[in-house]
């Protein structure tokens, strides 16, 4: 099943090779915006998305990325949140931990972590990569905030080794810190070029919406609890 889904994204490499200027346009960070407001009592719980493009809904507008399409989605349930989308185009696992801080000021119920796909595809230490995501979940949890990490892979012309390497990072954290995780934020999206941009990378706002429809499951049980559950389970969780 891992070398299957390995399998499904080798066209990103291959993308990425084919398009002039895409590796540059993927790498470029953008300023996030400024934290909102700190939540007043009885508001909807935040759930901060912290990520990179793909997060921020490259090339999308703002309620076609998948972060806006979640809260949507729960908030049809019946259950609304405050999502704020922390997604920076070209973000790394280091920059997301440097910026967390920032993403903590919106005193968040629930920190979505997505990142690693900037840090695989710069052939980043796979040690370094498992530190920082490490560190995110640490600092999350110590602000009170509960943790739904969401796995990457990487397309295996970047080396058996190390895409089979990078991708044993998540399930290995989400066993070793007891997170719940999102297996592969891409599951039907990678590979399939009718659901991605023309850079063969981000998804379209139909591949946004795959993607938010397999985060609901994963996160809708974190924000359902109630508070006084929720920040006793923050440490543990």
């Amino acid at each position: 099943m891992l070398y299957r889904r390995i399998a499904i994204v080798a066209s990103l490499a291959g993308a990425a090779a084919l398009a002039p200027g895409l590796a540059p346009r993927f790498a470029t960070a953008q300023a996030p915006p400024s934290p909102a407001p700190a939540p007043a009592a009885g508001s909807p719980p935040v759930v901060v998305f912290l990520g990179d493009s793909l997060t921020a809904g490259y090339g999308l507008a703002a309620d076609e990325a998948f972060p806006a399409l979640v809260a949507a989605a729960l908030a049809e349930r019946g259950t609304p949140i405050r999502a704020v989308n922390a997604g920076v185009s070209g973000d790394t696992t280091a920059g997301g931990l440097r910026r967390l801080d920032w993403a903590l000021k919106n005193r968040p119920q629930v920190v979505v972590v997505a990142l690693g796909a900037n840090d695989g595809l710069r052939g980043q230490p796979l040690e370094a990569i498992e530190s920082n995501l490490a560190a995110i979940v640490a600092k999350a949890r110590g602000a009170g905030a509960r943790v739904l990490l969401a796995g990457m892979l990487m397309p295996p012309n970047y080396g058996g080794e190390y895409a089979s390497g990078f991708a044993a990072i998540y399930p290995r954290l989400a066993r070793k810190l007891d997170l719940p995780l999102v297996p592969f934020l891409l599951e039907g999206v990678a590979g399939h070029p009718e659901l991605n941009q023309a850079d063969g990378i981000h998804p379209t706002a139909e591949g946004q919406r795959i993607v938010a429809q397999h985060v609901v499951p994963y996160l809708a049980p974190l924000v359902t609890l109630e508070p006084s559950a929720r920040g006793g389970a923050a440490k543990g969780r």
